[in-house]
């Protein structure tokens, strides 16, 4: 049976002033229904413009999409009409965005901007759409929701606006939802809140889930597969438990080793990873993360390593996985 989403060979360009830049460069992954992927890496390893990619949202000149496939049951989105993405859009892929104050609409109250999907992709009339508005604040655990539908976004905090964007992302009954940076400008405890809710409505509306972040510990508890990004390509991918606990990726390892661990002793130090991600626009033949690599080699400035099996449930790309 074929994954309800998935990514082939995918190559994002981007004409810029600096030159051209290859900001998705041949990833693949797959997603089932239920299932929480997640994509993980610094600023500008091309999560986000991967995710946009899917969307049919890729602006265009500058960007375009070289080559690759993405399939949503069973079909290749890139070769859909805009009307046709603009069907699927809201419809049966739902999308979080980075900052759900820049994504909501100001001037519109929150109630006009949660049934406005659901009356265009469902039909709903006013009366309905306003029903269903109601249960779904409530599912997202917002009070008095009633009282909520008439305010407007300035009205809520930062948790409870990211709250309404999950709500607007399941309005329609997706099947997919593509969560880019949920938790970026939220405390703590209310991360924690946010990713246990999406977590619990994946699990119970079967609904697959890409959660898109720079912190892996964030997604240790929630995910159930993690696809790594480096300059614009996947250097490891796998499940949860198997690269948490066996990392072949130096890349990974440095993720790892600079996020706070429940068993650190005292006095132990995080490790940061030294130097900065490379200029997409300037990349040579060689293995991208090897300025910044305790573990490069010779070969590695000759070239780029392959994404290879390295078992059931993982895979990396480094000359030197099987000696981490």
């Amino acid at each position: 049976m074929s994954a309800l989403f998935s990514i082939e060979d995918l190559v994002v360009e981007f004409n810029t002033e600096a030159g051209l830049v290859q900001a998705v460069n041949g990833i693949s992954y797959a997603v089932e229904s239920g299932e929480v992927a997640a994509i993980v890496g610094e600023s500008g390893c091309g999560k986000s413009v991967s995710a946009m990619a899917a969307l049919g949202l890729v602006p265009s000149p500058p960007g375009k999409i070289r080559r690759g496939k993405i399939w949503f049951e069973g079909q290749n989105l890139l070769n859909f009409t805009n009307r046709q993405m603009s069907e699927i859009r809201g419809g049966q892929i739902g999308m979080i965005f980075q900052e759900p104050m820049t994504s909501l609409n100001p001037l519109l109250t929150i109630g006009v901007q949660l049934t406005e999907s659901m009356r265009q992709h469902l039909k709903f009339d006013r009366r309905q759409a306003t029903e269903r508005a109601i249960e779904l604040l409530e599912m997202v655990g917002i009070a008095e929701p009633e009282k909520r539908l008439k305010q407007y976004p300035h009205h809520f905090s930062g948790g409870m606006r990211q709250r309404v964007m999950i709500a607007i992302a399941l309005s329609c009954h997706p099947k997919l939802i593509i969560a880019d940076e949920p938790t970026t400008a939220l405390d703590v405890t209310i991360q924690a809140q946010i990713l246990e809710l999406m977590k619990t409505l994946s699990r119970d509306l079967q609904v697959a889930l890409v959660i898109i972040t720079h912190n892996l510990g964030v997604v240790a508890r929630y995910a159930d597969r993690v696809n790594v990004m480096y300059a614009g390509r996947i250097v490891e991918s796998g499940t949860t438990a198997e690269i948490y606990a066996h990392p072949r990726h130096p890349y990974t390892v440095g993720l790892l080793n600079s996020v706070p661990r429940m068993d650190m002793k005292r006095g132990e130090r995080l490790v940061p990873i030294e130097g900065q991600p490379p200029d997409l626009s300037h990349l040579d033949l060689g293995c991208a993360y090897r300025p910044r690599c305790g573990w490069a080699a010779d070969g590695c400035e000759l070239s780029i390593p392959d994404l290879l099996s390295l078992g059931p449930n993982q895979s990396a790309a480094c000359f030197r996985s099987n000696e981490l």
